[in-house]
């Protein structure tokens, strides 16, 4: 009932910054807490950022807090993460879901998935 499509992926180099978009359709948006994931090649699907139906509480892995905000936009039914200080290690292919809470952090318990989008950080 939620499709998620991702945009903002791309090329950077180290230290430098990305906003990746999610922009959803289909039921009411504002209805679900969202997160966003990463997958890099040969690894397991990652928790990055969570935020919850209005916007008020946010979570971070410890692995990006500092750098990156996720922040949404109810009224355009869209989410966003903003990657700062971006580092090599931080190349993975990112997605956003949406689910019921803001406190999962487990791949499995989101009910949407965006297609994934692609960040390459270069040194």
């Amino acid at each position: 009932q939620v499709q998620l499509v991702e945009s903002g992926g791309g090329l950077v180099q180290a230290g430098g910054s990305l906003r990746l978009s999610c922009a959803a359709s289909g039921r009411t948006f504002s209805g679900y807490a969202m997160g966003w994931f990463r997958q890099a090649p040969g690894k397991e699907r990652e928790f990055v950022a969570a935020i919850s139906r209005s916007g008020t509480t946010t979570h971070y892995a410890d692995s990006v807090k500092g750098r990156f905000t996720i922040s949404r936009d109810n009224a355009k039914n869209t989410v966003y993460l903003q990657m700062n200080s971006l580092k090599p290690e931080d190349t993975a292919i990112y997605y956003c879901a949406a689910g019921a809470s803001v406190y999962y952090r487990e791949y499995g318990r989101y009910d949407y998935w965006g297609q994934g989008s692609q960040v390459t950080v270069s040194s």
